[in-house]
């Protein structure tokens, strides 16, 4: 029976795409939880362990020194030892290291434990973008790594009412303090799903026995294709790869993201304590998760269009000025509504311009230079969530000024922008290959 080459294909891709995608945005979903919950521990973690709030910045910051110093030695061993191992083994890692957060008893081990958790999940959400170039072609990866970032709000969603509820009802647990048991709670969770991984992932497609062979071949054949035309045209060593100007810029443009993300996730249930004169507990995690699901809905039709479309780039710069216009918008209220729809419009830009800038890089890059320039883009461009709480809290300093720590950050926003918006050809278009090797859909050059 004859099988078309096209449907064959696609029918891998969209397999693909429904078993992983899933258990890799859950994994995510973990990662982001353990690295941000410290958020909703702040005015415990600093009343028990007496950490002011310079400290609580630093602290909140270091996690991205240790994950910027051992990403792309992370991602280069990846693609060496398969990435079912190494994924597995950075989540067991992390959640060790996230349950090893409840030793905090001063501002020195508050750093040292922050910092060991970054080298611990050091490579994960680089080692995932490097995993779906093995996986899914580039007219597929938006939507792909959109299913991948809805760990990022799926975290935020149910991860401030489960830390709410943890810190309403464990307090006195076996002698330990609710913050306590919070931190060991969800890194035992890490713990398990990382083991789980290890079973369930799929290094390459040649590996997947819930592949077809026709569908193996088809799959890895198109990738392979895509390859070749990325090193023809991209660097095509490791090396290569950290001296290219496209690769620096793809950089700044991920810095300016990430300062932006995480100087609202650290702040979040914070402010929204302020504004109902809640302590921050079910209620205050209740209401953070509204501006993640917003984001959770708008994620899947953005993702899907700018696939269609091809229009990756000025898709992901309409998503970031959002997010800078949220983030401004936030500060201007003092009133609970207006400030969460400003929080809504925010937490929607910066959650999915995450997706669809990777589909920039991993259209450039390929093989070893893949595994080198996504890391680097992800270890430096991940110092902006070290900068984020640092520069937020010296700008409310220096401007006796809440508003001025925000706008800083809404700034960061606005140099992305214009970052994206002048990379211009720098985004190469997706290669012809890619573009014939599926039914063909209307596109148009991002």
């Amino acid at each position: 029976m004859h099988h078309d080459p096209h449907d064959t294909l696609a029918s891998a891709v969209r397999k693909a795409r429904r078993r992983l995608a899933p258990f890799l945005a859950l994994m995510f979903a973990l990662a982001m939880l353990d690295r941000s919950n410290v958020g909703f521990v702040k005015q415990a973690l600093q009343l028990d362990a007496h950490i002011g709030n310079a400290a609580y910045a630093l602290g909140a910051g270091i996690f991205f020194i240790g994950y910027a110093l051992f990403e792309i030695p992370s991602n280069l061993l990846l693609q060496r030892v398969g990435a079912k191992i190494w994924l597995s083994r950075i989540m067991i890692t992390w959640g060790l290291a996230s349950a090893a957060m409840m030793l905090v008893r001063d501002e020195t081990s508050f750093y040292i434990l922050r910092f060991i958790l970054g080298v611990t999940e050091a490579g994960f959400s680089p080692g995932v973008i490097l995993f779906s170039t093995y996986w899914f072609p580039a007219r597929d990866r938006g939507k792909a790594l959109g299913l991948y970032y809805f760990g990022l709000p799926v975290a935020l969603v149910l991860g401030g009412p489960l830390s709410g509820y943890l810190l309403d009802v464990t307090g006195g647990w076996l002698g330990l303090r609710n913050w306590q048991w919070m931190f060991i709670i969800e890194g035992a969770a890490a713990c398990v799903v990382g083991i789980i991984a290890f079973f369930y992932l799929t290094s390459r497609p040649r590996d997947a026995r819930w592949l077809s062979a026709a569908e193996r071949d088809a799959l890895e054949a198109a990738i392979a294709s895509e390859d070749r035309d990325k090193t023809r045209h991209g660097p095509a060593t490791a090396l290569a790869a950290l001296k290219d100007l496209r690769v620096l810029r793809f950089v700044m443009i991920y810095f300016a993201v990430q300062v932006s993300v995480y100087g609202v996730i650290f702040y979040l249930p914070t402010r929204i304590a302020e504004l109902t004169g809640s302590a921050i507990g079910l209620k205050v995690g209740l209401l953070t998760a509204i501006p993640w699901f917003c984001a959770l809905v708008a994620m899947r039709p953005i993702t899907r269009h700018a696939d269609a479309s091809g229009q990756h780039r000025r898709s992901a710069a309409c998503m970031l000025l959002m997010a800078a216009a949220g983030i401004l918008c936030s500060t201007v209220g003092t009133q609970l509504v207006p400030v969460m729809l400003a929080f809504c419009v925010a937490t929607v830009g910066f959650v999915v311009v995450q997706p669809l800038f990777w589909t920039l890089p991993t259209a450039y890059l390929a093989g070893p230079a893949a595994a080198s320039g996504i890391a680097l883009i992800g270890s430096i461009g991940n110092l902006g969530g070290f900068l984020a709480p640092t520069l937020k809290t010296t700008v409310e300093t220096a401007f006796h000024s809440q508003r001025a720590g925000m706008l800083a950050l809404a700034a960061a926003g606005l140099v992305g922008v214009l970052l994206l918006l002048g990379i211009g050809t720098a985004a190469r278009r997706v290669p012809a290959s890619a573009v014939t090797t599926l039914p063909m859909r209307k596109r148009t050059p991002s």
